[in-house]
């Protein structure tokens, strides 16, 4: 049986370059929860533990049924309340909600289907606050960033001058692509990929 990597399959979606790019994209549905506070903190720690054994139970449903895919990498939107600049609030103050990019033919009739069963074997109720969602970006502009995630305010810097020059607003929520796992690669290695909506 072929397994569908959804990494390969969309390439444009999992890449972007050191400079800035215009990039677009069509709706795409995700395994979505959200929460509050710093991503070392116990809230973000859960909620991933929660996110990740269902976007597996999701993976071994339709693998039973001849249509296996790998488990993509983690993403998240982030944002703060209104009026206070991002990089300059408290990691306390950040607000989040994690996603899992999940194939074409997975349908929230499924998801729900298997839900109860992923709750009971996982004792873990957070589960029970995924949803399952599809959002629509369109046109954005994205950079990739090199090093730890607390450099990421110069990076986010480079990409605000060009969106200006572009003569571009920000249309939707400061974006991350995982793309390393900070427990494997050091943290001057790690590549995340950062992503605006536009227009």
């Amino acid at each position: 049986m072929s397994k569908l990597n959804l990494v390969k399959k969309y390439r444009s979606y999992y890449s972007a370059g050191k400079k800035p790019e215009i990039v677009e994209f069509e709706p795409i549905s995700y395994l979505t929860i959200v929460g509050k506070g710093e991503p070392a903190g116990i809230e973000f720690t859960k909620k991933v533990e929660a996110l990740y054994p269902l976007a597996y139970g999701v993976k071994g449903y339709y693998k039973d049924q001849g249509n296996d895919f790998a488990v993509p990498k983690l993403e998240g939107l982030w944002w703060i309340d209104e009026g206070k600049d991002f990089f300059e609030a408290s990691r306390e103050e950040w607000r989040w909600k994690l996603l899992i990019r999940m194939p074409e033919f997975v349908i929230n009739d499924a998801i729900e289907r298997i839900k109860p069963d992923i709750i009971k074997k996982k004792n873990n109720e957070l589960i029970g606050e995924i949803e399952f969602e599809e959002l629509f970006e369109g046109k954005c502009v994205q950079i990739m960033h090199i090093g730890p995630y607390s450099t990421e305010h110069e990076t986010v810097n480079l990409l605000m001058k060009f969106i200006k020059e572009q003569g571009l607003t920000v249309n939707g929520l400061h974006h991350e692509i995982y793309l390393s796992d900070p427990r494997k690669v050091p943290s001057d290695k790690m590549k995340t990929i950062i992503r605006y909506p536009v227009k």
